[in-house]
C-alpha cells in the first residue's frame, strides 16, 4: 500500500502542479506563463516528486512508465496493475482539485470545442496549432520512447548516483517545449484520461491515442534499452 499511495500522490502532484499550471495560470493576459511555463511545472512536479517518493515507489506516476520499466526488466509484473490504478486514480483526484478551484472565477466554463480545454489532449481541430493525428501519433511515440530511454539511463547502476531526479525532470520539461503546440503534450495515458474525463465533447474519443500510443512508446524503449544499452551480466 506505500508503493500505490506514493504512486497516487506522486501523479496527483504531476496533475495539478502541470494541468493546474495551464488551466490557472498560463491564459492571464500579459501576466500568464505561456507555454514555458507549462513545461517547465511539469518538470519541477517529476522532480520534486521523484526526489520525494522514489524511494517508496520508483516515482513512475505514469502508466507508460510503469509498462516501459515492465517491459526493461525494471519493475516486477505484480505491480504494474495497481500502479496504474494508483496513477489514474491520482490524475482524477488532481482534475477535480483543478475543477473546484477554476470554478470559483466568475465566468468559467469548459468550452470542449477549443483546443487544450481544460489542459486536455488532442489533435486536428482539437490541436493546439491545428496538428494532424498522423503528427500526434509520431511526436507522443517518439517523445515517450525518449522519456524512457532517459528514465531507464538516469536509473541505471552505472549512471552518477543521485541526479536521476533533476535528469528525468529535465527531460520533461524538454518534451513539453517541443510537443505542446502538437498535442498539449501527453506522454502520460493517466495525464491524458482526466482531463479528457472533465473537458468532455470531442476529447474522449480521441483518448485512444494518448492511451496507446505513449504506451507503444514507453514499452518498445523498455525493451531497446534492456536488449542492447543495459549491461550485461
Amino acid at each position: 500500500m506505500k508503493k500505490n499511495l506514493a504512486e497516487f500522490l506522486g501523479t496527483f502532484g504531476l496533475v495539478l502542479g502541470g494541468c493546474g499550471s495551464a488551466v490557472l495560470a498560463a491564459g492571464i493576459p500579459d501576466l500568464g506563463i505561456a507555454y514555458a511555463g507549462v513545461a517547465l511545472a511539469f518538470g519541477l512536479t517529476v522532480l520534486v516528486g521523484a526526489y520525494g517518493l522514489g524511494h517508496i515507489s520508483g516515482a513512475h506516476f505514469n502508466p507508460a512508465v510503469t509498462l516501459g520499466l515492465y517491459t526493461g526488466g525494471r519493475t516486477s509484473g505484480k505491480d504494474v496493475l495497481p500502479y496504474i490504478i494508483s496513477q489514474i486514480l491520482g490524475a482524477l483526484a488532481a482534475a477535480a482539485v483543478i475543477y473546484i478551484v477554476a470554478s470559483g472565477k466568475t465566468g468559467f466554463a469548459i468550452d470542449n470545442s477549443q483546443p487544450g480545454a481544460f489542459a486536455a489532449n488532442g489533435y486536428g481541430a482539437l490541436s493546439p496549432h491545428g496538428y494532424g493525428v498522423l503528427s500526434a501519433v509520431v511526436i507522443e511515440f517518439v517523445l515517450t520512447f525518449m522519456f524512457l530511454i532517459v528514465i531507464m539511463g538516469a536509473t541505471d547502476e552505472r549512471a552518477p548516483k543521485g541526479f536521476a531526479g533533476l535528469a528525468i525532470g529535465l527531460a520533461l520539461t524538454l518534451i513539453h517545449l517541443i510537443s505542446i503546440p502538437v498535442t498539449n503534450t501527453s506522454v502520460n495515458p493517466a495525464r491524458s484520461i482526466s482531463q479528457a474525463v472533465f473537458a468532455g465533447g470531442g476529447y474522449i474519443p480521441q483518448l485512444w491515442l494518448f492511451i496507446l500510443v505513449p504506451i507503444a512508446g514507453g514499452m518498445c524503449a523498455g525493451w531497446v534499452y534492456k536488449s542492447f544499452l543495459s549491461e550485461k551480466k
